[in-house]
């Protein structure tokens, strides 16, 4: 680490002010304090004092979603190889049999499945990264700010809400259109009030349905089509889905076919759960988040329906299947986009979960909720902000009042 820190400290006046690379200073910037914290202070009092920083919480974000990456790689590599197997394919027909033929494509074999994934998961991240890093330095360079770590969030969970076989110059235009439209022309990170990542997801869905839904997409096959479990019990019901030999524990564990990080419930609540201890993401938005789900679904239970299978679906199921579990750990949380204030937080998740589930029984086009969901209650939200910050000064002049009399 010591050369690291002399090679920065020796190309310093070269990016500094008047140096040959003035103008490329926010890059300098971005590797010195991926490395090092920053040696700045605040002369002036008052201030903060911290250990954590806001690049050390985007590093903490990074860190959680690797459950997620792991498992969703293996499993990518193994809905792959299994169909390969049934359609009696014996190798890929691309540029990944390269590396594929010395691990082969046995659906048993858990190296051969990871391999095989990373080789369609890492393609998408590189994209996201190095387009999405692009458009960071270059409105970092046009404003002479430091360019801000949000980015590696903001890459990485795009990349896992994808299906695995995306054509990379949709997932350049994807994450363009998140970065650009939803965070960097209201002022970058901080100041954005929508998902940047789910600004680029619904960009892709609306723009491309054909690469983003449907039967075909989810598993890097050629020639294989099959619906996720959220599209089988969209149309059949929990009938459909135990009649496709498909388990909960499936679901849980993130054996089914899916966007590539957003299969393994599992993994991701062992992201999400770091994320609570360290307190980067809120608990409340959490739970408020599971509590609205489980209230709106018990309403469809209680109910229920003869025409529409999906009321019958049992809460747990809803947690596991689809998006949700990601949608709940790593997007709703979001600090940024969501409530700042406690009550805030647990209405905003509240709100989350109920409209995720109301549009997925309802809505006989769109069974996959969150990613609107979220994106509406970060519309919303500093207008619950606003309701309960006036709630707590009514409340406070009628304690006032009442002291006084």
């Amino acid at each position: 680490m010591a050369g690291i820190r002399n090679f920065l400290d020796q190309v310093h006046p070269l990016f500094a002010k008047g140096g040959k690379f003035e103008k490329f200073y926010a890059v300098y910037e971005m590797v010195d304090t991926f490395f090092y914290s920053p040696s700045d202070t605040t002369r002036g009092a008052p201030h903060v004092r911290d250990a954590i920083d806001l690049k050390r919480v985007m590093i903490y974000v990074w860190m959680a979603t690797f459950p997620a990456v792991i498992i969703g790689c293996w499993n990518v590599g193994f809905q792959a190889n299994s169909a390969m197997e049934a359609l009696g394919q014996a190798q890929v027909e691309n540029w990944r049999h390269i590396v594929l033929h010395y691990f082969g494509y046995d659906p048993d074999n858990y190296v051969a499945n990871f391999v095989h994934g990373l080789l369609y998961w890492v393609p998408i991240y590189m994209t996201t990264f190095i387009v999405g890093g692009l458009w960071e330095v270059l409105f970092a360079a046009v404003r002479n700010h430091e360019v801000n770590e949000g980015f590696f969030v903001t890459s990485i969970l795009f990349s896992l809400i994808l299906p695995p076989d995306l054509p990379l110059w949709q997932v350049a235009l994807g994450v363009s259109f998140g970065v650009v439209i939803g965070k960097e022309i209201f002022g970058g990170t901080g100041k954005n009030f929508l998902n940047p990542a789910l600004v680029g997801r619904a960009f892709l869905y609306f723009a491309y349905p054909a690469q983003m839904s449907g039967d075909a997409v989810w598993t890097a096959a050629d020639g294989w089509s099959s619906a996720t479990t959220l599209g089988i019990a969209k149309l059949e019901g929990m009938a459909g889905v135990e009649q496709a030999g498909i388990s909960w524990m499936q679901t849980f564990l993130g054996m089914e076919q899916g966007s590539i990080g957003e299969v393994s419930a599992a993994a991701i609540f062992l992201g999400g759960a770091f994320l609570m201890i360290t307190g980067v993401a809120s608990y409340r938005i959490v739970f408020g988040v599971l509590i609205g789900m489980i209230a709106m679904t018990v309403v469809f239970n209680v109910l229920g329906s003869d025409s529409n299978p999906m009321s019958s679906m049992p809460w747990y199921w809803h947690l596991t299947i689809g998006g949700f579990a990601f949608g709940m750990m790593f997007m709703a949380t979001d600090p940024v986009s969501a409530t700042m204030t406690d009550a805030g937080r647990w209405i905003y998740g509240a709100l989350i979960g109920a409209v995720t589930i109301l549009i997925r029984v309802v809505n006989p086009a769109y069974p996959e909720t969150i990613m609107l969901a979220i994106l509406f209650a970060n519309i919303v939200a500093p207008l619950i902000d606003y309701g309960v910050m006036r709630s707590n000064i009514a409340r406070r002049q009628r304690r006032t009042a009442a002291q006084i009399a």
